[in-house]
Parts: C-alpha cells; sequence; structure tokens
C-alpha cells in the first residue's frame, strides 16, 4: 500500500526514533509499503518518520543510481542491485574528507542543495530478519544512508546547509508545509491537518 510522505514542517520529522524490536506490530507489511511508497516517489531511500512513524527504520536502494555516466564503474557495480532494510541502526564511526553532493529529499520536494559529508561510515543495524550486522560503506551508498539516517535522528539535510541558504530557502520551505507544491507522490502537509 502506498502510504503519504510527510512534508517538511511536521514534528514528526524532528523527532529522534526508538528502537523497535521483532514484535513490532505488523513489521513485514510496513516494510512492504515502505518499499512500495519509495518505489512510488522515484526515491533511493526512505525512514520510517517520513511516514509519520518516529521509529528507528528506513530502507535504501541505490540501483537506480547505477547508471550514472559520471561514476567509475566500481562504483557503478556497489550501488548496482543494493537494497537494504536498517533497523535500530547506529553509525559507529564516519571518517574520511567531507565532500559536497547535491542532495534532495521526498519530505521536502523541488529542493535540492549541495551538502557536505564524511566519505566513509561505519554503521550497526539488523536487518529485516533481526541479524545483527556491522558494516562500513563509502562514497554514494554512505551519503544515501547517513541521509535517511539523519531522519530517524531528528535531522533534515537542510539543517547541513548555510544560515545564509537557509534564509533563502525558507519561503519555500514554508510553502512545502502549507501543500502549496506540485508533487507527483501524495503526501501529508502539517499545515493542512483536519481540524485547521
Amino acid at each position: 500500500m502506498i502510504l503519504p510522505i510527510i512534508a517538511y514542517g511536521d514534528p514528526v520529522l524532528r523527532k529522534v526514533g526508538s528502537d523497535i524490536d521483532k514484535d513490532y506490530p505488523n513489521l513485514p507489511e510496513l516494510i512492504s509499503n515502505m518499499w512500495e511508497t519509495m518505489y512510488n516517489a522515484s526515491g533511493v531511500g526512505l525512514a520510517a518518520p517520513q511516514i509519520g512513524l518516529p521509529i528507528r527504520l528506513f530502507l535504501v536502494d541505490t540501483t537506480p543510481f547505477s547508471d550514472d555516466e559520471d561514476l567509475t564503474l566500481e562504483e557503478q557495480k556497489q550501488l548496482d542491485g543494493f537494497k537494504k532494510v536498517f533497523i535500530n541502526a547506529k553509525i559507529e564511526e564516519e571518517t574520511g574528507s567531507e565532500w559536497a553532493f547535491n542532495e534532495g529529499c521526498l519530505s521536502i520536494p523541488d529542493i535540492r542543495e549541495d551538502v557536505n559529508r564524511k566519505d566513509t561510515i561505519t554503521i550497526s543495524y539488523l536487518d529485516e530478519n533481526f541479524k545483527q550486522h556491522s558494516k562500513t560503506y563509502d562514497g554514494l551508498l554512505a551519503r544515501v544512508i547517513q541521509h535517511e539516517y539523519d531522519h530517524i535522528e531528528g535531522i533534515l539535510f537542510t539543517d547541513k546547509l548555510s544560515t545564509l541558504k537557509k534564509r533563502l530557502l525558507k519561503g519555500r520551505l514554508a510553502n512545502i508545509s502549507k501543500g502549496k507544491i506540485n508533487v507527483e507522490y501524495r503526501m501529508r502537509f502539517p499545515s493542512l491537518k483536519k481540524g485547521r
């Protein structure tokens, strides 16, 4: 089932997610709905807060990035078919040089900005079968994971922009939270909640 994606301005996007256990209600169905929602919106990652749940769950499928001609063959291979569920994730370490990449977010449609992030991360997490993993990722893979991880920490990519950039985007961000935007997928806007 395709779920509405929560727009910028909703308090759920600012909550630090809670850990979950394997008895979390309807977890397989929730994960399946999140994949369907993400693909419907042409995303490469989706975190539970973006569908209104303040829990430590996100998923990533970087396959769409794998046909980018600016990437090396090795990078394309790394991204192709990388599809994972991350539960109760914890970034243990971020290393390497910071580098800029143009990021966007399904909760903040039509805004893309260069964001600086460290090149390499080590992350521990549970998969959808609650098997424990600890992995190191770098490059674009690390960036996508960092972006989604930020969501379960209550952080948005716009938080990482300069004060000037934030000021310049203020009006556009306010319009997104009011639903004054054309978007190709289902969204829920905080300023349009029932009863207001």
